[in-house]
């Protein structure tokens, strides 16, 4: 079929399909993705034409393999029939509070059967679920929850969740919230224990009717992604798109007699949507754990018999700085699938671990569509050859862009410029005309429109604009460059500068604060790095110091922590008064580039310390931070 495909394109050139191949060799790796490509619509369709949503995929594997391990954590083993038990529970709890289809509660719960479960009750009765970060700390939790429009709050089992609601208490808006893994008589008053509602609580399942009001277009939950405005935001994630993203591990051929190794957060659309729902669709086996442990890696993977893993590029980083064992080539991984690993350790990667197939793909939380790479071919992250441009139903493209504004530069008819194979471009996915007005986030129209380019190729077309800059090579394979805007990217996360930035500046003696991220050598992703103005010209004192670190580790994640400050006596802004961080990024905290005081966190002493030579030489050089 495929090769007809082919035979066609060739026809139309006069060139048979053996000659059209000998001519352009990269014909074949488009063949892999057009494979790939056709199973995944095939799919798909058939999900839209059965009217079937993933729960529904969930509760048919309850019903064919009841006894099957679903989800193994911490060496306890929780089947399908176990897992559906517990959701029905959560169900019928929520039930009682007078919810309608299509509304939402927030949940902040760490990695542990607990999430799957409350996720999959929630899902049962169609109440959408926000997913809260559990590394969000004062203002960054309580809007999260708030701006989700949730009607209540589930918070996990543990202290440290616990004390970070209690901690924002009175800025809820009086919704209730119920704390799992404690009774009543274990809480401050103004909170209710889930766990006595789940003890009095029936197993019985819902029937699918009281749902019956879910459409394609209904949200399935809300995931967030840290933009511009500073603070993060709920992507819609409607039940089209949680069917969508279940089908992502197709890519590696995953079904029910494999064994995902998930180690990273469930409330982020890798983990959790690609992952996590990807397990429920398939009717696989995955094995959770708490957070990612490079010591038991291999030797988990090996205990229960892992055929997949899931990663992300920081994460093979760790692995390779481990001593060699022997479970690092006794496993029985097949493949692994994630994002993030880049070309200078790819085939380390895949020679150390003996692993056959790596697929990295790459994709957006809001965005509308997914590139992948199953080509194993080092450091792409997909393709974008003529041939599949023409073939895909939605436009994707690399298009020039100007590096002072971000902004895509235009010709002399206002349209976009594509880039040709050996440039660089900003990538962009044409947004179907029905699909227009649809919004990314559950925030304002401002936020949406950011994230659509408009009259891109002729007057009223619209293509999303994915923020990020790719490198095309002549063979048309893909490869990540950086990330544009205001956000960037680090140990997995996405880190908002304006977000960070505002809880700098909320400290009385800092005046201004410009926040970029800038390159280490040898680790993937960017460091965040402020340059600071302090009124009436101030000097960093040790007293200072202590209190930025403070004001940090109190209110921002560990990933979003300036790991470098700069103390400028005036700040680098435009004619028009806007911050400009393109210097600042290029002279990074090079001290042999920098004249101003540069300063590096330092944990031991919880402070910043000045930057000397010792310091960067060892920033150079470690393989770890």
């Amino acid at each position: 079929m495929l090769d007809k495909v082919v035979y066609g394109v060739a026809g139309a050139a006069g060139a048979s399909v053996v000659a059209w191949k000998t001519m352009f060799p990269w014909i074949n790796h488009d063949l892999k993705v057009m494979k790939v490509g056709k199973r995944f619509k095939t799919e798909m369709d058939k999900d839209l034409e059965s009217g079937e949503f993933l729960i529904d995929r969930f509760e048919k594997h309850v019903y064919n393999q009841p006894r099957k391990p679903f989800i193994i954590f911490e060496g306890n083993v929780f089947t399908y029939e176990y897992i559906d038990q517990q959701a029905n529970r959560v169900a019928n709890v929520v039930r009682t509070w007078g919810l309608s289809v299509g509304d939402t509660v927030a949940m902040m719960i760490y990695n542990e059967p607990a999430f799957v479960w409350t996720f999959l009750g929630l899902q049962k009765i169609g109440i959408a679920t926000a997913l809260i970060n559990f590394n969000l700390r004062q203002k960054q939790l309580s809007h999260s929850v708030n701006v989700s429009g949730a009607r209540a709050f589930i918070v996990g089992p543990g202290a440290e969740l616990f004390d970070a609601v209690h901690a924002e208490e009175g800025e809820f808006g009086g919704m209730p919230i119920y704390i799992q893994g404690c009774s009543a008589n274990q809480m401050p008053t103004g909170y209710i224990s889930f766990d006595d509602l789940m003890a009095a609580s029936s197993p019985a399942g819902v029937d699918a009717s009281v749902r019956a009001g879910l459409t394609p277009m209904t949200p399935g939950c809300y995931i967030y992604t840290s933009g511009t405005t500073g603070l993060p935001k709920p992507v819609f994630i409607r039940q089209i798109k949680l069917t969508s993203l279940s089908g992502g591990f197709l890519l590696v051929d995953f079904s029910k007699d494999d064994v995902l190794y998930m180690t990273l957060p469930l409330y982020h659309s890798a983990g959790g949507g690609l992952g996590f729902y990807g397990s429920i669709r398939a009717g696989a086996t995955m094995v959770l754990r708490r957070k990612f442990s490079a010591s038991h890696f291999f030797e988990d993977c090996c205990r229960y018999r892992v055929t997949i893993i899931q990663y992300i590029g920081e994460l093979f980083r760790y692995l390779l700085s481990r001593p060699e064992s022997p479970e690092e080539k006794s496993h029985q991984i097949r493949a692994a699938f994630g994002n993030g690993l880049r070309r200078d350790i790819w085939e380390q990667v895949q020679a150390r671990f003996r692993i056959p197939q790596i697929t990295e793909f790459f994709g957006a939380t809001e965005g509308n569509t997914m590139l992948f790479n199953v080509s194993n071919k080092p450091g792409a992250i997909g393709r974008l050859s003529p041939l599949l441009r023409m073939l895909s139903p939605n436009y994707q493209t690399l298009v020039k862009y100007d590096i002072a504004t971000a902004e895509p530069i235009r010709d002399s008819n206002g349209h976009c410029i594509e880039v040709k194979p050996g440039e660089k471009g900003l990538f962009i996915s044409a947004i179907a005309p029905e699909l227009e007005e649809v919004n990314f986030y559950k925030a304002s129209q401002e936020a949406n429109e950011k994230k659509r380019i408009r009259n891109v190729f002729k007057k009223g077309d619209s293509y999303f604009n994915f923020g990020d800059l790719f490198y095309l090579d002549r063979d048309y394979f893909v490869y990540f460059v950086d990330r544009i805007g205001d956000t960037f990217r680090w140990k997995g996360e996405n880190v908002s500068t304006t977000e960070v930035a505002n809880i700098l500046t909320s400290l009385d003696f800092i005046h201004d604060a410009n926040v970029y991220g800038v390159t280490i050598p040898g680790q993937d992703g960017r460091a965040g790095m402020a340059a600071l103005t302090l009124y009436d010209d101030k000097p960093f004192t040790p007293e200072l110091l202590r209190k930025i670190w403070k004001h940090c580790e109190e209110n921002l994640a560990t990933y979003a922590r300036p790991m470098f400050l700069r103390l400028q006596k005036e700040a680098t802004l435009t004619a028009t008064f806007k911050q400009r961080k393109v210097e600042l990024v290029k002279e990074g905290f090079d001290i042999n580039l920098v004249d101003d005081p540069l300063y590096f966190v330092d944990q031991v002493t919880k402070s910043y310390i000045p930057l000397k030579q010792d310091t960067y030489s060892r920033i150079l050089t470690t393989s770890k931070l």
